[in-house]
């Protein structure tokens, strides 16, 4: 057994965005002004009634355990949002409350994956989905999209990608890192394939969901004709409400799924952290008015960083949908000399950039795509402006 253990610990990747964070803290220990883009983190203070629920609860005296699937009343107030924002009608036995989003993912991947289980990726994909599969038993298959195409899977290459090992299928839209969200059309194409092979499961990962620059609303693929009863679709607080300390996260799912989840959960980390599900109560039934100056910043920066980023020769760039990210293509730097150093790999173009400009990005590779590198635009409009003053300086 332990002989296992170590050597499923040796086979998983090291997220390049933990190497990165851990090598932007070396430079800030010099004494390095580094200014950060690496991290998917909103970067203002939770909005003031949210807070007011959570002082609420504490003055309420709500400190003892939590039932493991989350309070009734915030999965109540879960299936409630899925009424009214994708049309979606869950109960709360379907419902599963974790501790961050992150969680419900390995609560599906532990309770649904046999070794062997193969997973589909479109990639770009987060850099956790890979690992929590393997760390399942399952299998990644990594799917390649292009910039062109907007990082979009297409049908084609879904059903290339399927075999008789095919256990699931885990989509993001709004997608962490391209910010590319499928169109209804587009998962009701994909749909047809996926009706063709009823075995597979679909995760859908909304995680950013609000945070959607479109006139349409992202729409979920457990909406499309024949897909509910084969998708668990997980969602949470973190990105739409600044709440990333507060750990929640939650999914709606068949009831079978939700109760194999809860009881993953059970032997884990048990209910999640009574004071922020009660937060996250006033936040769901809160009107999404009370967060759209947040949306509107965030689209006001995407634009921002897109034209700075234009101006850089070298550059090739799409316009994200959603999420906070851009994930430009800079291949084109591949092969060249900069100020004495051989670009090889994006892994390397990152590197030199928080070397060289003092800008902390990630390289494309953590997410699947090796021809990109991410950068968050969840900072300050200042320090957008410097980070990118010095990457053009640092490339001619």
């Amino acid at each position: 057994m332990k002989q296992y253990l170590s050597d499923r610990i040796n086979a998983m990747e090291v997220s390049a965005t933990l190497g990165m964070a851990a090598k932007t803290r070396e430079l800030k220990a010099e004494g390095k002004d580094i200014i950060g883009l690496s991290l998917g983190e909103p970067d203002f203070d939770i909005p003031d009634f949210i807070k007011e629920a959570a002082i609420e609860a504490i003055q309420q005296n709500y400190s003892k355990y939590t039932p493991v699937d989350g309070y009734l009343e915030l999965r109540e107030a879960i299936c409630e949002k899925f009424k009214r924002d994708n049309n979606l009608n869950y109960k709360p036995s379907q419902i599963v409350v974790s501790t961050g989003a992150k969680q419900c993912l390995a609560n599906v991947a532990l309770a649904m994956l046999n070794p062997g289980d193969e997973v589909i990726f479109p990639a770009p994909y987060w850099v956790s989905y890979k690992e929590i599969a393997k760390m399942a038993g399952g299998v990644p298959i990594e799917v390649h999209t292009t910039i062109e195409n907007n990082f979009k899977i297409t049908p084609a290459q879904l059903e290339t990608a399927i075999t008789p090992k095919t256990k699931m299928v885990w989509f993001n839209t709004p997608c962490n890192p391209s910010g590319s969200i499928y169109s209804k059309a587009e998962l009701e194409a994909l749909a047809v394939v996926l009706r063709k092979h009823p075995h597979i499961f679909i995760l859908s990962d909304e995680i950013y969901e609000y945070i959607n620059f479109t006139n349409e609303r992202v729409t979920s693929i457990a909406e499309i004709d024949g897909l509910y009863e084969r998708t668990i679709t997980v969602n949470g607080m973190s990105k739409a409400f600044a709440m990333t300390g507060w750990r929640i996260g939650y999914m709606g799912a068949p009831e079978w799924i939700a109760k194999a989840c809860a009881k993953v959960q059970g032997q884990v980390t048990s209910g999640a952290n009574a004071i922020a599900q009660r937060a996250s109560i006033a936040a769901l039934k809160a009107p999404k008015s009370k967060i759209q100056y947040m949306v509107d910043e965030f689209k006001r920066r995407r634009d921002l960083v897109l034209q700075l980023l234009n101006e850089i020769e070298g550059f090739k760039l799409n316009i994200p949908e959603g999420a906070f990210y851009v994930f430009p293509d800079i291949s084109s730097f591949f092969g060249k000399t900069l100020r004495g150093r051989i670009i090889n790999n994006a892994s390397d173009f990152s590197l030199y950039l928080l070397e060289e400009a003092m800008v902390a990005t990630v390289t494309g590779e953590a997410f699947g795509d090796a021809n990109c590198i991410r950068f968050s635009y969840a900072a300050s409009e200042k320090d957008l402006r410097e980070a990118i003053r010095r990457i053009k300086e640092s490339l001619q």
